[in-house]
């Protein structure tokens, strides 16, 4: 099978049909294109590797519905951009609450009444007893992460796990505390419910 006798469409067909080596020469195809395009957005290329395996596991695991996909590269691409920007926005969640609220406390942008004060202190302090109650190797991952600043590869190197498996555990710390928030019925961090998405 020689790599470029095969379209796109051909080797999707192939795929659904659980060709392995269909599989082998669509990902050595595309590698190259999505590798710098992932290192553009997320700046960071042991994520640009995750993506790009995960993107294909993905790909490999929706082999069924291959053939009725008709633009094979708009699908794998649209699968890249998901997964790049929202690898952003997990990363960005918690320095982006906090920041935007020190900066309103700092230019006085916030309300000095009681009621919100109050607010905000239930806020911290239910955060801080999500993150108390999280199992002990997620809880260190997101203080890892979150208070000493760490990247994924940093702390992935640290408690010696794969990249991997320390992303999946700060999502799911972070669905968890976004979960309680809501379910606390806080009116105040509406903004901190928005970063908070996984």
């Amino acid at each position: 099978m020689h790599d470029q006798s095969y379209t796109d469409n051909d080797l999707f067909r192939l795929i659904a049909e659980g060709d392995e080596t269909a599989f082998r020469l669509f990902f050595h195809r595309y590698v190259p294109e999505l590798r710098p395009l992932i290192m553009h957005i997320t700046k960071n290329a042991a994520v640009a590797e995750d993506i790009i395996q995960e993107t294909f596991l993905r790909l490999w695991l929706s082999r069924d519905k291959l053939d009725t996909i008709e633009n094979p590269r708009s699908w794998l691409l649209r699968i890249v951009f998901y997964q790049s920007f929202s690898y952003l926005r997990r990363q960005a969640v918690h320095t982006k609450a906090m920041d935007v609220i020190a900066l309103r406390q700092a230019t006085h942008e916030m309300r000095n009444t009681t009621e919100e004060a109050l607010a905000y202190a239930q806020l911290t302090r239910l955060v801080g007893e999500v993150v108390r109650q999280l199992p002990p190797q997620a809880r260190r991952i997101y203080l890892l992460s979150r208070e000493k600043g760490l990247r994924i590869p940093e702390i992935a190197r640290e408690l010696a796990l794969s990249p991997h498996t320390v992303k999946n555990s700060l999502v799911r710390s972070l669905q968890t505390i976004r979960k309680r928030i809501e379910q606390s019925g806080h009116f105040f961090p509406l903004l901190v419910l928005w970063l908070l998405k996984p």
